[in-house]
């Protein structure tokens, strides 16, 4: 859903406004509202969250962050899961998460829900990509089948037994079809 104001807002004036359930994004001016995630979205969410800090938060290398809204140049996105690497979490005084995320992601991973257009949805990887981002997976569960974007090159489609590009820090090794094979939980 897209909301158009009679004056565009500016993203400060945008980061001003309550947050909606499901997240709003505020992208060249116009703020688009994030469909609700549904069962293989939210399944394929939490298990890429936790496949990336189980090996990495203890050591604290990075940290995979669910829905985290992050603001930086003229946008605000809030990608399906946005991993920073430890040194580039800006925590507060006390140690703790901010609430504020005024920075892009190290990799973003957008796992695409039947209400959503692709091409948006790559915009908003490509746009990370742009500003310092290193790494975007763009995971499609009907063709079972994910796009992976790198800096400066074209993206690379990768299928089945394929292993998968993740950054190097990160010592995590799986396929496509183990990911996909994450939404069987029974049988």
């Amino acid at each position: 859903m897209t909301v158009s104001a009679s004056k565009p807002l500016t993203l400060d004036e945008f980061l001003k406004l309550p947050e909606t359930k499901p997240a709003s994004e505020y992208i060249d001016g116009e703020i688009i509202q994030k469909p609700m995630p549904k069962g293989r979205h939210s399944r394929l969410q939490g298990k890429l969250c936790a496949a990336v800090n189980q090996v990495t938060e203890d050591a604290k290398i990075a940290y995979a962050f669910p829905e985290l809204r992050c603001s930086f140049g003229s946008r605000s996105i809030v990608p399906d899961v946005a991993m920073f690497h430890w040194h580039r979490i800006p925590f507060n005084a006390d140690g703790e998460v901010p609430d504020d995320f005024k920075l892009p992601p190290d990799w973003t991973i957008e796992i695409l829900s039947p209400e959503q257009k692709p091409n948006k949805v790559i915009g908003n990887i490509l746009y990370c990509l742009q500003y310092g981002c290193r790494l975007g997976w763009f995971l499609d569960p009907d063709d079972r089948s994910i796009l992976v974007f790198l800096p400066g090159q074209q993206p690379v489609l990768m299928q089945g037994s394929n292993q998968l590009f993740v950054l190097e820090e990160i010592e995590l090794e799986l396929t496509v079809s183990q990911v996909f094979g994450w939404l069987k939980m029974e049988g």
